[in-house]
Order: structure tokens, then sequence, then C-alpha cells
């Protein structure tokens, strides 16, 4: 069979970026039909996309199926190979050839293709098969011993759409695709192929995991923007010169430009973690520009100097400083890129974007902040520190606030000893304070959506098993908050089987949803509601990992091994001696087994 149909290796993240349900509006296709036409005409397209991964369809290709009689089977001394060789042998493509095709008579002026049906169309034309030829002309055929049918190619998969059948397809994002770019590209060739649908037949994406991480860039570049105009605001009330105040607020904008550019050279994208490295930088940004722009300013006042006089001046008492400042800066975050395993690879874009704004900001504070501050600054007059209105309250307030601090180091200072006393109780404090508080990998967000896992008994049939989901679609579509539900049958994150499920449930808007109404509030309501109401199988609402591709739901999971070999029961009762351990713990809740149970075998 790999000869004949090969290999497909596919690189993809643990979960699904985004799920496909195609369906029929006016109920005139069934969910065969459906599956049918979206693996014609819409799955390899998807495929084809930039960055995706994997996608899979929860459903299946019509095909002709042949249910045989093993009692006709048996009287007629027939077996399933000579049925499978009589339908090889009699639906095939047949190359026919052409009349009048070289060599030919000298006479002849005509030519033309020959076209035979090789293959079979209909249910009837299968039937008709002979399986056995008699020398009396009596004859055997697929029909007298099969029921021959048009159906689906497997029935090891369903999906429905907010209650109704539909299908569906799974889109998962390559290890190195664009979560962002990758939903987009899909969106618009979705957008171009349902253009050409037939009447009655929709698509929809209800389950799309890229619009938390549009918010959540969203929100820190608004809280750039935010960060970028009170560090204005700062500046302005403390330097109280409006050219003062530009030049370190032109230095953002260009250092993180040029940082913008490192990390596109570098292969990394304006996510989450460098859009906060930004946000951080900022504030370090402007101190290089800052310490240039007041050594400027002080030897103006005090030396009476020009601008360009002034500022040679100050370069040549900071430079040294200024250098030493950005390299203690830098040795703070660079050890941060070296962190292993997955701590690391977090971290690694944080670090370099922290890393390369501060060396851009050293950079611009030794040539761009010199270059403003002598061409842009006015040489200043005498008196010019005395203010009046509220700039010169302020001073007067943070004169006097000053003067105090001065005089409290001061007291401070004569009495050393009990202020170590003191900082050595601070820090016992803070160490034992650090210890009470709890540690976790991530925390878990509100991402917009919950997973519902679905397990059946292990002897369930794929109707006890559709029975549990449309229990589990009544009850979430009466649950406040719950938008959009996608159902698949036949699959889940423990395993694929007719008692296996798995369930997408988009959510609300999070402006349209209240506290009481977050992702972890209603997979707690809804988890209650699946242990009382329903007795068939084991259903958990899940959160997503906090990270994309960092496992397939929240929390953690592990593994254990019968490494000293003593079997399948042992194993069994040593997994029963850990639930109960954890369940007195009073620390893990939700335990179960993630991959598919022991199931009843007929030999």
């Amino acid at each position: 069979s790999v000869t004949q149909q090969g290999i497909r290796i596919e690189q993809t993240n643990a979960g699904f970026l985004m799920m496909i349900a195609v369906r029929s509006s006016d109920g005139a296709t069934d969910a065969t039909g459906l599956g049918d036409f979206v693996n014609r005409n819409v799955i390899g397209e998807i495929r084809r996309i930039d960055g995706v991964g994997s996608a899979q369809l929860f459903a299946a290709p019509r095909a002709m199926r042949v249910w045989i009689d093993p009692d006709k089977m048996l009287g007629l001394g027939l077996t399933t190979s000579d049925v499978m060789n009589a339908i090889r042998s009699q639906n095939a493509q047949v190359a026919a050839g052409r009349i009048g095709a070289e060599p030919s008579l000298q006479s002849n002026r005509t030519t033309a293709s020959v076209l035979v049906r090789g293959q079979l169309q209909s249910a009837e034309e299968f039937g008709a098969i002979v399986l056995r030829a008699h020398p009396d002309g009596s004859s055997v055929r697929l029909r007298d011993v099969a029921r021959v049918e048009i159906g689906g190619e497997s029935y090891n998969f369903a999906s429905r759409l907010d209650g109704q059948p539909s299908a569906a397809i799974g889109v998962q994002l390559s290890p190195t695709g664009n979560a962002m770019a990758t939903s987009e590209a899909v969106r618009a060739k979705m957008a171009e192929l349902g253009a050409f649908f037939p009447a009655g037949i929709e698509y929809d994406i209800p389950y799309d995991t890229s619009p938390f991480v549009a918010a959540s860039i969203e929100k820190v570049f608004h809280t750039l923007l935010e960060a970028m105009g009170l560090v204005f605001l700062v500046m302005f009330l403390f330097l109280q010169n409006f050219r003062y105040t530009v030049i370190p607020t032109l230095v953002v904008p260009v250092a993180l430009l040029g940082t913008c550019a490192v990390m596109f050279a570098a292969g990394f994208s304006i996510n989450v973690l460098t859009m906060f490295a930004m946000v951080l930088a900022i504030g370090i940004l402007v101190d290089d520009a800052i310490v240039v722009v007041e050594n400027v300013e002080r030897i103006m006042a005090e030396e009476g100097l020009s601008p360009r006089e002034a500022t040679r001046t100050a370069m040549s008492q900071i430079t040294g400083a200024i250098i030493g400042i950005t390299l203690v800066l830098t040795a703070v975050f660079v050890p941060m890129a070296f962190f292993p395993g997955a701590v690391g690879v977090i971290y690694q874009q944080f670090s370099l974007t922290m890393v390369v704004s501060i060396l851009f900001s050293g950079f611009l504070a030794l040539t761009l902040t010199p270059a403003l501050c002598a061409s842009f600054l006015k040489p200043l007059k005498h008196g010019h520190h005395e203010k009046r209105g509220f700039f010169g309250w302020f001073n007067r307030g943070f004169a006097r606030t000053t003067n105090g601090y001065v005089s409290v180091v001061g007291r401070t200072v004569a009495r050393a000893g009990r202020m170590m006393v003191i900082y050595l109780a601070l820090v016992a404090g803070l160490g034992w304070a650090f210890l009470q508080l709890p540690t976790s990998f991530l925390p878990n967000e509100d991402q917009g959506f919950l997973l519902v896992d679905i397990l059946a008994p292990a002897e369930a049939s794929a109707l006890r098993t559709s029975e549990v989901i449309e229990q589990m679609e009544e009850i979430a579509a009466a649950e406040e908050g719950i938008d959009r539900i996608v159902a698949l049958r036949g699959f889940s994150f423990s395993g694929s089987g007719q008692n296996a499920g798995l369930a997408f449930l988009t959510l609300d808007d999070w402006s349209e949803r209240g506290p009481e109404d977050s992702a972890q509030a209603i997979a707690g309501r809804l988890n209650g509601k699946f242990f009382m109401d329903i007795k068939d199988a084991q259903l958990f609402a899940l959160s997503p990992p906090a990270i994309s591709g960092l496992g397939t739901t929240s929390g953690f999971e592990f593994r254990l091994q019968d490494r000293a070999g003593l079997g399948q029961t042992a194993l069994a009762a040593a997994r029963g001696q850990l639930f109960a351990a954890a369940a007195e713990s009073g620390v893990i809740t939700g335990l179960r087994v993630s991959g598919m149970p022991d199931a009843a075998m007929v030999n």
C-alpha cells in the first residue's frame, strides 16, 4: 500500500488554528454530499496556502460501497479476493486508440479518437460485474452476492455546526507559519472559492484563534502609544522646554525603527512578546538622550556657550558614561536569550528586542542626539531657570521635596547600623513572600473560546457518541456567553475512535461578556452541568494553552510508564493509585487519562 499510495509527511503545531465548516443552507445536501464537495473543490486549495501545515477533513467523499453477503459468498464458493479482482479488471480506464492512425491505407483521409467507457458510473453498472461465468452461459454477478450503493468513503468522522450536519476542515499552522497571515490567507481563499459554490451550499469560519492574537497585539500597541505620550508629558514637566522635550522624543521612533529592521533580518515577527519588549524599552530609550540634553543645557547655563560648543563640551564629558550604561543594560538582558527549553524560546525574541533597542539608544545618544542639540537648541538667556505660574509652583514644590529627601538621607546615614538591620529584615520578608507565592509556567487567559473533550465508554458506538454530542450542544447553547459550536465525532486530542469527540466553543466578544462570563467561569459551569446531566460519557470543558503550539489544552501532561514490564493490569492498578493520591492532594483538579480507554476485543 505504501508503493501504491505513498507517504505524506506534515509538520504542524499541536492545536488547530481555525475550523472551516461547509453546510447546506436549504438542507438539500447531506453530510456525505458536503464532504464530497469539500474534498473535490476546497481541501486541496487550503492545503496549498503558505503557512498551513495540515488541513484535515472531518467528513468523507462519496464512494461506491459494496456490502458483501458472507452466506451467499460461501454458498457459491467465492472469496473477497475474487470480488476485488473482478472489480479491478472490469472497472478500468482503457486506451482504445485511434481510427485511421498510421500505418493506414493510402486512400484513408480521415482519423478520429476512439472513446470506450471503461470505468463504471452507477451502482447498477457495478452490480452487473461478472464474478463467475459458466460454460452453459449462466453467470454470477456482483449484485447476486452483494448490495451495491453510493455512500461515504468512510464513516469514521462526522461534524456539526450549531447542531446541523456539516463538513468541517481543521486547519493547523505549520511550525514556521504566522497565525495572523495564515488566517487572513485562508479567509481570502475561502471568499474566492465561496463565490463559485453552488446554490444551497455555504461556508462559515466559526472557530479562529487569530482574533485573540490580533486583540493582544492591538492592546499592546495602544499601550505603546500611551507610554510614548506619558514619557513626553513627564519629560516636558521636568525639562519645561518644548525643544528640550522634542529631542528625546524623536529618538524613540528612530530606535524602534532600527529594532524592527533587525527583527526582520533575524526572522522575528511583531507579536505580543516583541511588542511588550518595545513598551518596556521606551523608558530606557529616552534615558541616554535626556542625559545628553540636560548636560548640554547645564553647560550653556553655567558657561554661557553656544549650543554647538556646549554640545562638544558635554559629549567629551559623558561619552564614556553613555557607553558604560548601554553595555551594562545590554548585559542584563543578553543571558535571557540563552535560557534552555521552552522558556528560552519564549524569552529569546523579548531579549533580542530589548538588547537591540538599548544598543540603538546608545548609538543615537552619541550621534543623532548631539546633532539635534547643536542645531535645534537656542542659546540660553540669563535667568531662564526662573519660572512663574504652574512650572514655578512645581519647581518650588519639587525643590522642597528634594531638600526633605536629602535631610532624610542624611539622618539615615548617621544611623547606618539600625538601617542595615531594617534592610536585612526587608530582604528576609522578600524571601518569605517569594516562597509563599504560587508558581506556574504561564497564566491562563480568556482567549475567546473553549475546547470540550468528549470520551464515551470504550464499547460505545457512533450512535451513542452522537447522542452525547447532541446533549452537549443543548447544554452549551443554553449557556450565556457562547456564540458558536463546532462538534466533531470520531476525533479528539485523546485519540480517534467511534467513542471520541471534540467540540470548539467560540465565545461572545470580550466587550459583550462580564467577569461572570469569562472563559474560566463558563468552563466551570459547563463541567458541572456535564457531570450532572450526561451519564454516558466523560466531558471536560478546557481552556486552550496559553501559547499556541505548547500542547493542546491548558494544564500539564505527563506519562506513567511500566518500566518493570509488569503488564497492563499492574499499569492500570498504578494509574488508579495515582488518581486516588491526586484526589487527596487538594492541589490537582480535572485529572483524566489523555489517551483512549482500554476497549473490549472479540477473538
